[in-house]
């Protein structure tokens, strides 16, 4: 059946490695920790089960965008996938939850704001739940290296659904941050999966520190028709850096958390149709970033942390090329 529904919805033949093992460990009712890097297929992990079990996957998610994302996918695949947070008008959230109520869907995303308002969960007791996938889990923990304060609503999901498979992912924890996503989303004797970080069409260069202006602006000159990523740790910097490239006629804006919602959007979607080449941006442009011709990323400043550094080296190389 996994396969069948690997094939018909998303096109493949074979899984990757530990799409399966995780898959079946989910169709056995148990909990699991996912650690997979960037680009390997996390999501199919629970998609995939989603799909085949009886009743609607609750998947938990940080960003709007990348709900957004995932679901206009799944649709396109003829997936019943649907969305609740922040961004959706009224009489369109009540339509998705008559959906998941009436069972009309094969999975709902949710942003954990959507959790913590629900009632103590009472909203997702009204239908049928195949499971829980918990995504970017390392927010859960204040050893991650993005802790997120409404994902802490999260750790009553076992006292509250306890026969209910709760599935746990993310691209980047280390030892401390997998015992303490373990720990807090109480996962009963979870099955681990920790998958290989080689990324081997990933290329690293230091290069010094001096002059990275004109560094940076003749490293994308030299490639013209490749879209990339530089993070800064500052603002302003994003703001300084992006103006400078536009001014040598190189498509470039920039993102950080201090833009308002529809503008952070607007340079996402931008950035994902190739209107843009290339985003200046601080971590706040991490997460989500499914875009798979990225080429390269640049790191204006050092990166807060070996977690933060590697997941954002993995925005480039997603389809396996250098």
């Amino acid at each position: 059946m996994p396969r069948e529904i690997l094939k018909k919805y998303f096109g493949y033949d074979a899984f990757r490695p530990l799409q399966e093992e995780v898959i079946t460990a989910i169709y056995e009712g148990r909990d699991c920790l996912v650690i997979m890097p960037t680009g390997s297929g996390k999501s199919l992990c629970y998609q995939i089960p989603a799909i085949g079990l009886p009743g609607t996957a609750i998947v938990v998610s940080p960003l709007i965008s990348l709900m957004k994302d995932q679901v206009d996918a799944l649709r396109t695949a003829g997936v019943k996938a649907a969305y609740l947070n922040s961004s959706l008008e009224y009489a369109e959230q009540r339509r998705v939850e008559n959906d998941f109520l009436d069972g009309k869907l094969d999975l709902l995303y949710v942003s954990p704001e959507k959790i913590s308002a629900s009632n103590g969960f009472g909203f997702f007791h009204r239908a049928k739940i195949n499971l829980f996938a918990i995504d970017e889990a390392h927010c859960i923990s204040t050893w991650g290296h993005d802790f997120r304060p409404d994902y802490k609503t999260l750790q009553g999901i076992k006292e509250k659904f306890p026969g209910i498979p709760v599935v746990a992912l993310t691209a980047t924890a280390d030892r401390v941050t997998r015992r303490d996503i373990a720990q807090l989303l109480r996962l009963h004797e979870p099955a681990k999966f920790i998958a290989s970080f080689d990324r081997p069409n990933i290329y690293l260069e230091a290069r010094p520190g001096q002059q990275r202006i004109p560094q940076i602006i003749s490293f994308i000159e030299n490639r013209p028709n490749e879209a990339g990523i530089v993070y800064c740790l500052s603002k302003k910097s994003t703001e300084q850096l992006a103006d400078k490239l536009r001014k040598r006629g190189i498509k470039a804006e920039h993102y950080h958390a201090g833009m308002n919602p529809e503008d952070r959007s607007k340079v996402q979607e931008a950035f994902l149709k190739d209107e843009i080449s290339v985003v200046c941006a601080t971590v706040a442009f991490g997460m989500g970033i499914d875009k798979s011709n990225v080429r390269w990323v640049i790191h204006y400043n050092m990166p807060k942390n070996i977690e933060g550094y590697y997941q954002e080296i993995g925005r480039s190389g997603r389809d396996g090329l250098p």
